[in-house]
Parts: structure tokens; C-alpha cells; sequence
């Protein structure tokens, strides 16, 4: 009885220790982990909310690129990082993908979704099929109609297996009928180097990756998997207007290795919050043609949770792709 009295009081004398380390947070840089090389749509979000978020929190939070694996490996590696939240990701809905990706191809989980704890969404623009501008098709009907007649004749680049950019164009060959040849890349970044290198010779991105090369006259856009046409691009039509049942959103979000402090995580989604009002996060993000399309927590949890299972079936028909 004596000793168990004593346990409880030095783990009360514990108590104020950790709740003053706990209010300290952050004392010390923090890693934002972008699970995808530098030049694409998660990169692209994560550099202007990782400088706006180390406005808020007086210290640096700086963005460490750790690709491969279609993103899984970054992912991975926040997902067993210490959650003492100086470790946090900044991803895009390929997080969603990959567990069920392992399932069927039966290969060991690089991590589980209840491994990570969602903070904030910050973006969800719909994929776009970019071509380059002297492409031989001048819409989407002319593409779709030449990749039936010529099974697997025309490349797509992606950012990996299973990817953001891998899944809208199954998500297409389902719709359509076509069947196109997949070459993987290690982000978007590499794939639009190749697409307007030649290498490949179309792609499903995120308007952001690509709206520098569009307006510069050397990408032309042909559709966009949204639900209704992106305000950036209002002559694009989207698949659905086009009689395909295909979209995808490629939405970026904050978070963090499960079994972080709750006053952790309430400091993060503060910050989180004061990023979307930051003039130079709203800029960058302005330059890039996307919208800020925020959810603080509960509300990106119940977001995620459905979009989860929604992309879980579509792998599932998409099946086994080595």
C-alpha cells in the first residue's frame, strides 16, 4: 500500500512537468514531411503552410521531401515517427490509397490509416488531363477515341503506383474503355518534366503542377475529373459533362503519427487555422490558380473517413498492377 503511494505521488509530482513541456510546444524546429519530390501539388502547398505555420509558432517548420513508393514512403515514415508533434505530413488523398494498394497486392502494410491523426485539409482541387500543346488531340473526345483504337500505344505519366495521378486514369480506362500504357515516376514533379520532355505523352495532375507550363502555352488541358469545372480553367469540361463516370480529388492535407498530445494537436490545427489567413500563403496559392478549401478537424476526420472508403472500392476494381 505504502509503495503505491508513493508511485502516485511522484507521478502527481509528474504532472505540472509535463503539462509545462506540453505548453512549451513547439520549443525547437519541426519537420513537415512531403511524402513526393519538389514540383508537385503537395510540395507546391507545403512550402508556402509550412513558412506560414512557422510565423504562428516562433519555430521553423521545415519541409523535408522523402519520396517513393507512390508516397508510402514518407507516409511510412510519419506514421512511426515519435508523435510528439515535431514530426507531422503534409499529404495528399494517395494516403487513403496505399493500405488498400497493399491488400491487393498482398504485400505487407507500409502503415494503416489509424496510424496517423488528420489536423487540417487545406486544398482538394479535381486531377486534369494535361497533354502537351502540340499533342495531336485537340479535346478529350479525339484522346479517348485514339487511345480505343490503339491499345496501350499512348504513355501517361504518374507519380507511382496506385498514386493521385495513377488512379484518375484507371479511374478513366475504366469509364472509357481505353487502356493506356503507365509509366511511374517518382512525383509529379519528374512526370511533367517528362511530359514536356516527350517521355510520356499525357497525365492526370493537379491543376497547380501544371499551370505555369498552361499558361506559358506548352500544356494543353483536355478535361478534369471534378464534380463541376475548376474556376481556373472554365473552358476545360469535365468527364462527367463528357458522359464518363470518373472523378478524383486531389486534396492536401496535415498530420500527424497517432498517440500525439491532445495539446499538441490543438496547438497544430491553431496554426494550421492562422496559415490559410496568412497573406503569403493565400498569395502562393493564388499564383498556382487553386482555392483554399479548408476543414479543420472534425469536419476533414468526417471527410476523410468517406473519401477513404470511396478510393478503398476503386482500387479494388482497378485490381492487381504490378
Amino acid at each position: 500500500m505504502k509503495r503505491r503511494t508513493l508511485v502516485l505521488l511522484a507521478a502527481a509530482a509528474l504532472l505540472p512537468t509535463i503539462a509545462l513541456a506540453q505548453s512549451e510546444y513547439p520549443d525547437r524546429p519541426i519537420t513537415m514531411v512531403v511524402p513526393f519530390p519538389p514540383g508537385g501539388v503537395a510540395d507546391i502547398t507545403a512550402r508556402p503552410v509550412a513558412a506560414a505555420m512557422s510565423n504562428y509558432l516562433k519555430q521553423p517548420v521545415v519541409v523535408e521531401n522523402k519520396a517513393g513508393a507512390g508516397g508510402g514512403v514518407g507516409m511510412q515514415h510519419v506514421a512511426r515517427a515519435k508523435p510528439d508533434g515535431y514530426t507531422v505530413l503534409l499529404a495528399l488523398s494517395s494516403i487513403s490509397i496505399i493500405p488498400e494498394a497493399d491488400k491487393v497486392l498482398g504485400r505487407d502494410p507500409m502503415y494503416q490509416l489509424n496510424q496517423l491523426v488528420p489536423i487540417a485539409r487545406f486544398t482538394a482541387d479535381p486531377t486534369v488531363l494535361a497533354v502537351k500543346a502540340d499533342a495531336p488531340w485537340k479535346n478529350a473526345a479525339e484522346f479517348v477515341d485514339a487511345a480505343k483504337k490503339a491499345p496501350g500505344s499512348i504513355p501517361y505519366g504518374s507519380s507511382g503506383n496506385y498514386g493521385t495521378m495513377h488512379v484518375p486514369m484507371e479511374m478513366l480506362n475504366a469509364a472509357a474503355g481505353t487502356k493506356m500504357l503507365h509509366v511511374p515516376f517518382t512525383g509529379a514533379g519528374p512526370a511533367v518534366t517528362n511530359l514536356l520532355g516527350g517521355q510520356v505523352q499525357a497525365l492526370s495532375t493537379g491543376p497547380s503542377s501544371i499551370m505555369g507550363h498552361y499558361k506559358g502555352g506548352k500544356v494543353r488541358v483536355l478535361a478534369s475529373w471534378g464534380e463541376s469545372r475548376h474556376p481556373a480553367l472554365p473552358d476545360v469540361p469535365t468527364l462527367k459533362e463528357l458522359g464518363y463516370d470518373a472523378q478524383f480529388s486531389q486534396w492536401t492535407g496535415l498530420f500527424v503519427p497517432a498517440g500525439t498530445p491532445e495539446p499538441v494537436i490543438a496547438k497544430l490545427r491553431e496554426a494550421a487555422r492562422a496559415a490559410i489567413e496568412d497573406p503569403l500563403f493565400k498569395a502562393a496559392l493564388a499564383r498556382v490558380e487553386t482555392p483554399v478549401q479548408y476543414l479543420d478537424q472534425p469536419q476533414f476526420r468526417t471527410f476523410w473517413d468517406a473519401d477513404a472508403r470511396k478510393l478503398a472500392d476503386v482500387v479494388k476494381k482497378i485490381g492487381k498492377v504490378e
